[in-house]
């Protein structure tokens, strides 16, 4: 399977038949939100992107971006569209020949080669999830913003890889208890997000046995 990090905890998870694009935000809106700017330039490209499947964790506009989500979800796309009840009653009214998809813990959907499963996550917005992706063999967590939470568990022994915040600010874990959250899980591989876009923390600061720190924008095969 293919990754790439879009900034910020943006992904999208490619299998070469089903691509999943997680949390994009391609815009400066956060700026009318809290007058932080963006760090890291939007490469053209990232708008050719034609995914199967779009999933958002939680409402937070550097995870949904109604302007950059209508890029993507519109009148005129027809993709799954899977979101937590408080995007859910917003991006349906995006229209289009769209399935829109109400996730809560539990919840398990398969697009293509893919299948999703919903987890809970611990963040302010209190309908926030995390999505675990089962593909060619490999099993992937998203957490989304979420705080290291005791309640947080998985059905599933391992994951494979395990994509979580680091910045320890707005609800979200600090590096060391991400280290900790990744050895909950039994992740064997891990690559912190939610860094360096609206603030300057240097991913290192992430000290976990086996660490997998991702440039932006950039395609890895994991």
């Amino acid at each position: 399977m293919k990754v790439m990090r879009l900034g910020q905890a943006g992904l999208l998870l490619d299998t070469g038949n089903t691509k999943a694009l997680i949390d994009p935000y391609f815009t400066d809106s956060e700026y009318e939100v809290s007058g932080i700017r963006r760090k890291i330039p939007v490469p053209p490209f990232v708008w050719d992107i034609k995914p199967d499947a779009v999933l958002f964790t939680h409402d937070h506009i550097d995870h949904y971006d109604p302007e950059t989500a209508r890029h993507y979800v519109n009148e005129s796309t027809c993709v799954t569209v899977i979101s937590p009840r408080s995007v859910w009653e917003k991006v349906i009214h995006n229209g289009g020949d769209n399935n829109y998809v109400l996730a809560s813990p539990g919840v398990r959907w398969t697009c293509g080669d893919m299948s999703v499963s919903t987890v809970r996550a611990a963040h302010s917005d209190p309908f926030a999830v995390g999505y675990v992706f089962d593909a060619e063999g490999k099993r992937i967590y998203v957490t989304g913003d979420t705080l290291f939470s005791l309640d947080i568990s998985l059905p599933f022994e391992s994951v494979d890889h395990i994509f979580l915040p680091i910045n320890g600010r707005g609800n979200n874990m600090n590096a060391p208890d991400a280290a900790l959250f990744a050895r909950h899980v039994n992740a064997k591989t891990a690559t912190p997000v939610h860094y360096g876009m609206l603030d300057d923390i240097d991913p290192r600061v992430f000290e976990f046995e086996n660490t997998f720190i991702m440039n932006d924008f950039t395609e890895y095969n994991i």
